[in-house]
């Protein structure tokens, strides 16, 4: 049992050094989160400064740090936010840990390090940071979309990071990869979760009901807290961490209708105990160990937050969230942390890596620490400044592209379009299967098959390795045609969902737009399935030709989109002709006059592929009356473009970056109904560029 004396001393010392550089780095204006970690910096065992906190104390009490964090985040997002985020954040996440399990493997074949420390690397990589996360977005108040879809990835890593820790353990043990265990290891995590869910929405929305009617706080603390341990505990006992059970508390609670103020009396403790958890951290970090492993530590502290960026923000904006949106979420996620240590431990538990992977993942972990809230605080301006460094075709594709992704998603609503889309899906995804399988399963037989013939067949070696190989991919070729095959017809259907083709003997005034929908789409498709397909096959392939067949394939519908691109920045000048002609018929009236809404109205109806069309007549009183578009930054805040602007002198089409706004300016503004909606009161409430 732990001594008090010592348990006392321990917490003193971390909350009183912890205290004065807080207070410090509060004076600089600099993140809290990095004063907790130089505090455990100046605490831990690796600096010679006379004093020394108990490690072993100061991690037990940042584990309570860790499920206080995940209990009060579970707390803001209820089961039923959870569900209508859940298909978004599975497509992100699969892209960006594929994305990062392939990065992670290939960066440690560089190292020259084996497989298994490799693939373990991969997967130390892929998990960023929970508690990093919540403590920054609470300090500098991020909410609405960026953080719903930020937390949906979090969860979905958080239960990829938890399969890949019973696989692993799974072959450690001689089990293997077979079918068999993997399917029962992901059936016991369906019905963990299923079994906590539906038993807890039995239970837990009463009883909290119940305990508020008392009306006492310390009585509902004591109950809130009791029951986030109590599912913690029993997450831990079923194998999976007490994070995820911390955060399924907190998204049961969350469904009474209690939360706000459970969430007002846990945060004081949520705080304290958070603290400790960022001084653990920094107590982790061995200078010694950064002097040795330098190049490595560097090298995969750039690969994180790179390859994060790009895996997140890429697929955030494949599933029609804004590209402004999409960049803050990659700029959010550039870290790894508590997990990230876990599946490292694993790694030298099983002795299946080195002594240095543990030492140089805490320090990459410290490192991205530092850097997390700075890269979250520049996000809004970095995202700006992406918006106006992109082409023109990038820019308006990237304003139009969500609101047809909103048409898919209101005309998917009908059930009869699921079928068609279930039946593609399974091809695709039997496609995918069976390719995997002839890949693994050659390189798996290679040396069984070349034994068996070598004593029948008087040929080399060498000859026979190759007509293996050829004979797999003359097997493999007829999977991958299928694949970009269903891909492009997934884009097809999914296209005339959002922009049905005109009827037979009419102009098609759409087809600009829903052949860049339709690429887009089978470009999409094609890095969800061969993105974890090239991750699951690379420690059994060579990388060079699996990496060249991915490239091949993106590169020719990279070409594609850009002559798309092209095409639909042709058809947007066109179409805005014909809003600055609506709007100025409207101006000049006629004898059955319509509003700047109805006539574009119309104009929707006839270019549908141009998004929702509206129209913002500036006051004189509005704040941006004087301010050029580029002042304004119009596209890079809210998502929304200015078609055309009239005036009472004339339309302006397709205005320029400098045009300024004037008194009685008519702007017809097209994007998703949000980035719509959210431009209308910008333009009433701007007075300087938001960040």
């Amino acid at each position: 049992m732990t001594d008090i004396h010592a348990f006392l001393n321990a917490i003193t010392i971390v909350l009183c050094v912890a205290a004065v550089t807080t207070v410090l780095f509060q004076r600089l204006r600099q993140p809290v989160v990095l004063g907790y970690v130089l505090a455990g910096l100046i605490v831990g065992p690796h600096v010679p400064i006379p004093l020394v906190a108990d490690q072993a104390i100061v991690k037990t009490l940042s584990e309570l740090g860790v499920i206080l964090l995940m209990f009060y985040l579970g707390l803001e997002f209820s089961l039923q936010k959870l569900m209508k985020i859940g298909s978004t954040a599975g497509i992100i996440g699969a892209i960006e840990v594929s994305i990062m399990l392939w990065a992670g493997f290939t960066v440690g074949q560089l190292f020259g390090w084996t497989v298994m420390e490799s693939i373990f690397l991969g997967a130390v990589i892929s998990i960023s940071s929970t508690t990093i996360i919540a403590k920054t977005f609470s300090e500098q108040r991020v909410t609405g979309r960026h953080r719903e879809i930020v937390v949906g990835i979090l969860v979905v890593e958080d239960l990829i990071g938890i399969v890949f820790m019973a696989l692993v353990t799974g072959v450690a043990a001689g089990s293997g990869l077979t079918a068999g265990p993997l399917l029962l290891i992901i059936g016991k995590l369906v019905l963990f979760l299923a079994g906590v869910i539906i038993g807890g929405l039995f239970i837990v929305p009463p009883m909290m009901r119940s305990i508020k009617a008392l009306k006492r706080n310390e009585t509902t603390l004591v109950a809130s807290i009791g029951f986030c341990f109590a599912i913690a505990l029993l997450a831990q006992q079923f194998g999976y961490s007490v994070a995820l059970g911390a955060f399924l508390a907190g998204s049961l609670i969350a469904e009474s209708g209690e939360e706000k103020e459970v969430e007002q009396l846990v945060e004081p403790v949520r705080d304290m105990f958070a603290a400790i958890f960022f001084v653990s951290v920094g107590m982790m970090i061995d200078p010694s160990v950064i002097a040795q492993y330098w190049s490595e530590i560097i090298i995969l502290t750039a690969v994180v937050i790179v390859m994060k960026f790009f895996g997140v923000s890429a697929g955030t904006f494949l599933t029609g969230v804004s590209m402004r949106t999409s960049v803050k979420a990659g700029m959010s996620m550039g870290q790894i942390g508590e997990f990230s240590f876990i599946i490292a431990g694993l790694g030298l538990t099983l002795n299946e890596t080195g002594s240095f992977l543990y030492p140089i993942s805490v320090a990459v972990s410290a490192i991205t620490t530092l850097t997390t809230p700075l890269f979250i605080g520049a996000s809004g301006p970095a995202a700006n400044w992406m918006d106006r460094k992109l082409p023109k075709p990038l820019q308006t594709f990237a304003t139009l592209y969500g609101s047809w992704i909103e048409e898919v998603r209101a005309r998917f609503e009908n059930r009869k379009s699921v079928g068609p889309v279930q039946r593609l899906l399974r091809r695709m995804l039997l496609d995918a299967l069976l390719l995997g399988v002839i890949v693994i399963g050659t390189s798996l037989s290679m040396e069984s098959i070349i034994g068996a013939v070598s004593g029948t067949l008087d040929v080399s070696v060498t000859m026979l390795r190759a007509g293996i190989v050829l004979t797999a991919a003359a097997l493999a070729f007829p999977f991958c045609i299928g694949i970009i095959r269903v891909g492009k017809k997934l884009g097809i259907y999914f296209a005339r969902m959002a922009l049905p083709a005109k009827q037979e003997g009419r102009v098609d005034l759409d087809a600009a737009p829903r052949r860049m929908l339709v690429v887009t789409l089978q470009l999409g498709s094609i890095l969800l399935v061969g993105l974890p397909l090239l991750a699951v096959s690379q420690p059994f392939v060579p990388a060079i030709p699996s990496i060249g067949v991915m490239v091949v394939t993106l590169g020719i519908l990279a070409v594609v989109f850009w002559r798309s691109a092209t095409d639909l920045q042709g058809h947007v000048r066109a179409g805005a002709e014909v809003v600055a002609a609506a709007l100025n018929s409207h101006a000049h009236g006629n004898t059955m006059p319509k509003s700047g809404e109805e006539r574009l109205s119309e104009v929707h109806q006839l270019l549908p592929g141009l998004g929702d069309l509206v129209s913002a007549e500036l006051s004189s009183g509005d704040p941006c009356i004087g301010k050029t578009l580029a002042q304004l930054n119009l596209r890079g805040v809210t998502g929304a473009t200015v078609l055309a602007i009239m005036r009472k002198n004339g339309g302006v089409v397709a205005p320029k970056a400098s045009e300024q706004l004037q008194q009685g300016d008519v702007l017809a503004l097209s994007g998703t109904h949000e980035a719509v909606e959210s431009a209308k009161q910008y333009l009433r409430s701007a007075n300087e560029q938001q960040s």
